[in-house]
């Protein structure tokens, strides 16, 4: 008896791949194939995924090959300068770019004082962030509107203010909702991603010195390598408090710096001989405006403004030495308006 012939059974026709998935296929090749992307690469990379043209399972596996990998400066750079490319152009220029994203969760934002004091002092400081990412943190926002600080809900509204004010936040969702949007796959993903360095440098009102910070001391080194690559001015990042841009008075401060171009590093020495000073016991937002008015003491909450505030004066470039920046950090503290906050009390 005769076989029927098999039936052949068609193949269906080869699928053309998805134009973002050469980029995912340069991360994760494996550990003798694999490489960083390019700043053009990384530039292109988030040109697209801004730009909704990436699928979504594209974008986490992208952010997570990164996040393991752990990105590089030229990346961070290259994903900065295509966010950038989104933004309008400023109406006015800040002083100082003061990124703030990691929240707060064992002390009070004491550098908010930090930055309303420069504030007072004229320099236009632009704080930026984003809350609700990380479960259990004050975040900057909420503080800033206890403060009656402004707030801004645009780029426009945020230029007005900081012209009237000398200072402004700006909710990075207000400028950058797609970006935003990458940070909430942390619920989703279970880690942080390159998004939350990136953020910390897009430097949105183009200001020629930034004061950064990190929670963990190997991304200090990202942070100075992408300021370099994308020729920032003036930059200094550290690690802060909590991972905000706040010193930590009671212990020395090692920063990386770019100055004209060229990287550095300064070492600031302790204001505090407490090495174990304890964390605040509650945080109650009040406190803020009462230390900045002059109606409480707290040794270790002047101890980090004035210390944050001679990073930043450094930065500017107004007293490069430690020494000389701390007195006129002090100074300058001393000199506050203590009637710019009535309107808290």
């Amino acid at each position: 008896m005769r076989r029927p012939e098999r039936q052949l059974i068609p193949l269906a026709p080869e699928l053309e791949p998805h134009p973002f998935a050469r980029f995912i296929a340069v991360l994760g090749r494996g550990k003798s194939l694999s490489r960083a992307l390019t700043v053009a690469e990384a530039d292109e990379a988030m040109a697209m995924i801004l730009a909704g043209r990436a699928r979504p399972e594209q974008i986490g596996a992208f952010l997570m090959l990164l996040r393991v990998k752990e990105e590089t400066g030229d990346e961070i750079a290259g994903f900065v300068r295509a966010v950038r490319a989104t933004l309008p152009r400023p109406a006015i220029r800040a002083d100082l770019d003061w990124p703030s994203y990691a929240g707060k969760r064992r002390r009070l934002p004491w550098f908010l004082l930090a930055a309303l004091a420069l504030a007072d002092a004229g320099w236009r400081v632009a704080m930026h962030g984003l809350e609700g990412h990380t479960a259990g943190r004050l975040y900057t926002r909420e503080a800033i509107a206890r403060l009656g600080l402004p707030i801004a809900d645009s780029f426009d509204d945020a230029a007005a203010k900081l012209e009237t004010r000398n200072f402004v936040y700006l909710p990075l969702d207000a400028f950058c909702p797609r970006l935003a949007e990458l940070f909430a796959l942390r619920a989703i993903l279970g880690l942080r991603s390159p998004v939350h360095t990136l953020a910390r440098l897009v430097n949105p009102f183009g200001a020629p010195a930034s004061i950064q910070s990190v929670f963990h001391p190997g991304y200090m080194a990202i942070h100075r390598d992408a300021a370099l690559r994308l020729g920032e001015g003036s930059m200094a990042v550290f690690r802060g408090e909590g991972g905000e841009a706040e010193r930590r008075p009671n212990k020395p401060c090692e920063t990386f710096t770019v100055t004209a171009g060229a990287a550095g590093e300064t070492r600031w020495s302790p204001l505090l001989d407490d090495p174990r000073a304890a964390p605040d016991e509650n945080l109650d937002l009040d406190r803020l405006a009462a230390l900045w008015r002059g109606e409480t003491q707290d040794e270790y909450a002047t101890a980090a403004i004035v210390g944050t505030v001679a990073i930043a004066l450094a930065t500017l470039g107004v007293e490069r030495d430690p020494a000389a920046a701390e007195a006129r950090a002090e100074a300058l503290w001393r000199a506050r308006n203590r009637a710019r906050l009535a309107a808290a009390a």
